[in-house]
């Protein structure tokens, strides 16, 4: 079937944009592992963290553990596909090489969830952080500017008081509809997008710096904070049991789904070939260990019960008194997740810049300006797709939306290196080439003792308390089994086979209204592929 039509790596690596259209190569392996560091330590470690922190107690730290190990599979996949095929698109033109042309479609539509969409509710985030800054410096925004509608209208309805009912109570009534808008967040991204609009070196600049501004802070924060840890805090270490654990896995899973963006700009590396793998591993390895010990200091200093608020960094100093600290850690906030923003403004628009290149999508999203060497019209696309929903989105609803559609994107990465020939070939000299692990015995060996140890004495793991079965965890031990018995017959090599089950693991912790919008989403990204893509493809026309 055409929809199933693939290209070759020899045919992408092959494909080399005019002179007059090339992106200029100014990225090194230190600036990848920035970019990295960049989009992980944001939102994630400063907003989602505190919810995850509230459900799964202290032990939250297993979850960013299954978290990393999940992202560290997944990474080496990215970064086994990086070698073969160093050309822009990220996921996208992986699942294109291996999958095929509905798959990378598919893809491509869902990375739009991760860049695009997750920047909303990292500037929702940063709106918050920045607000506070201002303030303590005695300035005031009126809460009507610094507060989203749909959450201002519930809160209305809910009778409760706080920062959002006032935003309702005062806003002024502009055609009958009162006015409410995120002021500080749609200006973040206006900046952002024309930052990224006028070039990669002034972006890789900004964020350079920003990520060492951000990591001396939370060292700080952490030196501090540890100062106020109380080991009572600590217990019970798992309040909720694992389930309230997995509860957080869409707000911690959130915080790591930055490191791919670093594929995206494989052709603004100077050697991508050996810079990538190593850019999006150094940054996963480094961001992992800052997580823990955060996690770590946050519950040890206050009770977990008190985390499950927007700015759990700033709350626990709040707690303690420790008035100082929060200056900084809204500085720090505030940089960090201006850093995450731009990073992922980046990478959105060199996705749909190879889609365009593929004719999945019309040529101008291919253009590169003439001065800046950027997709300039995919910028300013990614900026309003961002901008214009932050008038009417909740932060909740972003967060949720945006992790099952880069866990979906990850599947499919690990999956893709499972299918391509394994390259047999030596290991060139500084060049990334993942180690081959036969899985023939192990992963059965491994299904077989896990399932016999689960379903005898963890029969919770799929039944709920009601005594229905859960549902999502009787699909992950089905894919499980197919999974286990392909290795045997194929041979697969094992790290994409624990990419591939980690990710599948972590799909179970979204709810199944998580899931129908991701089905609603991805009907409507067919329905653009096959009204224009699927005619206008470069495979369908040769």
């Amino acid at each position: 079937m055409k929809v199933f039509r693939k290209k070759s790596v020899h045919q992408i690596n092959s494909e080399e944009a005019p002179a007059h259209e090339a992106m200029h190569k100014v990225l090194t392996v230190r600036d990848l592992t920035f970019f990295g560091i960049a989009a992980i330590i944001g939102a994630g470690s400063f907003s989602s963290i505190g919810s995850a922190c509230f459900s799964g107690g202290p032990a939250v730290i297993f979850l960013f553990i299954i978290c990393a190990v999940a992202c560290g599979f997944t990474a080496m996949c990215y970064a086994d596909f990086a070698t073969r095929v160093p050309a822009s698109g990220s996921a996208y033109t992986y699942a294109y090489v291996s999958f095929g042309e509905l798959a990378a479609w598919i893809i491509g539509w869902a990375l739009l969830m991760e860049y695009s969409i997750g920047n909303i509710y990292v500037a929702f985030s940063w709106s918050g952080y920045f607000v506070n800054l201002i303030e303590s410096c005695g300035l005031h925004i009126p809460a009507w500017l610094t507060n989203n509608y749909s959450d201002a209208h519930q809160a209305f309805l809910d009778g409760t008081e706080g920062k959002l009912s006032n935003a309702w109570n005062t806003a002024p009534i502009i055609a009958g509809l009162r006015f409410i808008i995120d002021l500080p967040a749609i200006m973040i991204n206006i900046l952002v997008t024309w930052l990224v609009y006028v070039g990669t070196k002034e972006s890789r600049n900004a964020s350079n710096m920003m990520v060492v501004i951000k990591l001396a802070i939370i060292l700080l924060v952490i030196i501090v904070g540890a100062s106020y840890v109380d080991i009572d805090n600590w217990t019970p270490f798992m309040p909720n049991q694992f389930s309230g654990v997995m509860a957080g896995v869409s707000g911690v899973f959130f915080a790591y789904i930055g490191f791919d963006a670093v594929s995206t700009l494989a052709e603004e590396s100077k050697d991508p070939q050996r810079d990538l793998p190593r850019g999006m591993i150094y940054s996963l390895i480094i961001c992992t260990i800052v997580f823990i010990i955060l996690a770590l200091v946050l519950t040890g200093m206050v009770s977990y019960t008190a985390l499950n608020v927007s700015d759990p960094l700033a709350e626990v100093f709040a707690l303690k008194g420790i008035k100082w600290m929060l200056f900084i850690v809204s500085i720090a906030a505030v940089v960090a997740m201006t850093s995450v923003i731009l990073v992922f403004q980046m990478g959105q628009p060199r996705i749909w810049m190879s889609m365009s290149r593929d004719g999945l999508l019309p040529k101008k999203f291919a253009e590169i300006h003439p001065k800046y060497k950027t997709p300039a019209f995919s910028t300013l696309v990614t900026g309003l797709v961002v901008g214009i929903p932050i008038f009417f989105v909740t932060p909740k609803f972003v967060l949720d939306f945006t992790s099952i559609g880069t866990l979906f994107a990850f599947v499919l990465v690990c999956g893709g290196v499972l299918i391509l020939p394994r390259n047999m070939n030596a290991k060139e000299k500084g060049k990334f080439k993942m180690p081959y692990v036969n899985a023939k015995y192990i992963v059965p060996a491994i299904t077989i003792v896990s399932l016999i140890i689960i379903f005898a004495k963890h029969a919770s793991m799929i039944v709920n308390d009601d005594g229905s079965f859960n549902f999502p965890m009787l699909v992950f031990y089905l894919v499980w089994v197919i999974i286990a018995i392909l290795s045997f017959i194929k041979n697969y090599s094992l790290i994409p086979v624990l990419g591939l089950l980690s990710c599948c693991y972590l799909l179970t912790g979204m709810g199944w209204t998580n899931w129908l919008m991701f089905g609603v989403w991805l009907a409507i990204g067919l329905v653009v592929y096959f009204m224009y893509g699927y005619r206008k493809s470069k495979l369908n026309i040769q």
